[in-house]
């Protein structure tokens, strides 16, 4: 199995092309049938647009056969929504989305295990961890990163997450000044490790290879060290 971790960004071509490689490999898990990618979304109550921006991106990666599950916040996702050979989590509010899948987290887990790919744009990416860091501005009353990328939270704030990876995921790295964010969550012991990923650019784990990061940003791993917090740069 592969999980496919989106930092975001708005070039539908361009986070398409990121997207190919999941697109393939649900493809394959479809054999002769034609795949069918599930694309899971939390609305907030004016989001006119995020239907179809995703369904255009999932096309632009060469996905034919697309059901999009949406619901509003506060509604949680089922089984249904998961009945597919592919399952890609959009962005959004990423609290919003972390009790979407309340219901359907266990079974999601057991899915991706048994070979279904899974990507996660955005909030998507960020709820994918064991440890998931949700959002926040402020450790301890201090400002770690800007109060625009706080996800509606004021503490940095850890949830249990979908349990797909070991480390935490912070996105929009580079474009919202996010990486100071996970790193003081590593620093405070909230997370032991975590990667800050760029928008347009992709980190794909998988069990059958090292973590490969494509597009045209990059990827900073984070993780604590005798010395504090060591930062290394992972470019594609």
């Amino acid at each position: 199995m592969s999980v496919h971790l989106l930092g975001g960004g708005r070039d539908v071509a361009r986070c398409g092309g990121l997207l190919e490689p999941f697109v393939a490999e649900a493809r394959e898990r479809a054999g002769d049938r034609d795949p069918v990618i599930a694309v899971l979304l939390v609305l907030e109550a004016d989001d006119d647009s995020s239907v179809a921006r995703f369904r255009s991106v999932l096309e632009a990666a060469g996905a034919e056969s697309i059901r999009v599950e949406a619901i509003v916040e506060g509604e949680s996702f089922t089984n249904a929504a998961i009945e597919a050979d592919g399952v890609f989590v959009g962005g959004g509010l990423t609290p919003a989305y972390h009790d979407a899948f309340r219901v359907i987290r266990e079974e999601l887990r057991e899915r991706v295990g048994q070979g279904m790919p899974y990507a996660g744009f955005s909030a998507g990416a960020a709820i994918a961890a064991e440890r998931a860091l949700v959002g926040g501005w402020l450790r301890g009353g201090v400002e770690v990163c800007g109060e625009d990328a706080a996800e509606e939270l004021g503490e940095l704030e850890v949830r249990p997450g979908l349990g797909l990876l070991g480390f935490a995921v912070d996105v929009h790295a580079a474009q919202w000044g996010t990486l100071s964010r996970l790193v003081a969550a590593v620093d405070a012991g909230l997370v032991t490790d975590g990667v800050a990923i760029d928008e347009n650019t992709a980190l794909v784990v998988s069990a059958q290879a090292a973590p490969a990061v494509r597009g045209s940003g990059q990827v900073w791993r984070v993780e604590s060290a005798a010395s504090g917090v060591l930062v290394q740069l992972l470019r594609a």
